[in-house]
């Protein structure tokens, strides 16, 4: 990741949040996000018959969370696997919206179990993984619910997150590290 992205991608977190109303530990709702940058959102069982999501699922698990596509029309659509629990399905919805709020364009074509699919480089997905987890749990939502001793598994319960989105989040921003040690006692020396 470049130098100075995660602070950037804090900061635009912050001003999207605050653009659609929302204080810094308010709950996102993902599809509000996506209808303000315009775009539309599709469960890919209204686009392929649950057969054929299925088949993918056996033959690559986990290969297919969510997609973006930019049409001709100028419409930008992102579909979502709804084979997912619904914390994941926020979770990938908020990374596909972050490939378009970074304007990572695709880099590879690749086929898995007869299914063709687009694919960002690696630096980006990596970045929009960052940008979706500072999305959906900012830094200063992290650590109101870490000194309020909310478990990862709370917080991914009240702020509509998977699991390890919640652990991520709270692990790489350093907000459990920073409660753990502001918790400790203090050593007097004379």
């Amino acid at each position: 990741m470049r130098r100075g992205f995660k602070t950037e991608a804090e900061r635009l977190a912050e001003r999207l949040r605050a653009q659609l109303g929302l204080r810094p530990i308010d709950c996102l709702k993902i599809i509000d996000l996506a209808r303000h940058l315009g775009v539309a959102v599709y469960s890919a069982g209204d686009l392929v018959s649950r057969t054929a999501l299925d088949d993918l699922e056996r033959v690559q698990p986990g290969s297919f969370s969510a997609a973006t596509f930019h049409l001709p029309e100028g419409r930008t659509v992102a579909v979502y696997n709804p084979l997912r629990e619904p914390g994941r399905t926020n979770s990938d919805i908020a990374h596909e919206l972050a490939h378009v709020l970074l304007d990572h364009r695709l880099r590879d074509l690749q086929r898995i179990g007869g299914h063709t699919f687009f694919a960002c480089d690696p630096d980006q997905e990596e970045e929009a993984n960052w940008l979706a987890g500072c999305l959906l749990l900012p830094r200063p939502l992290l650590l109101h619910e870490a000194y309020a001793g909310a478990t990862a598994e709370s917080i991914a319960e009240r702020y509509e997150v998977s699991l390890p989105m919640a652990r991520f989040r709270l692990n790489a921003s350093g907000v459990t590290l920073q409660v753990r040690r502001s918790s400790r006692p203090r050593i007097q020396r004379g």
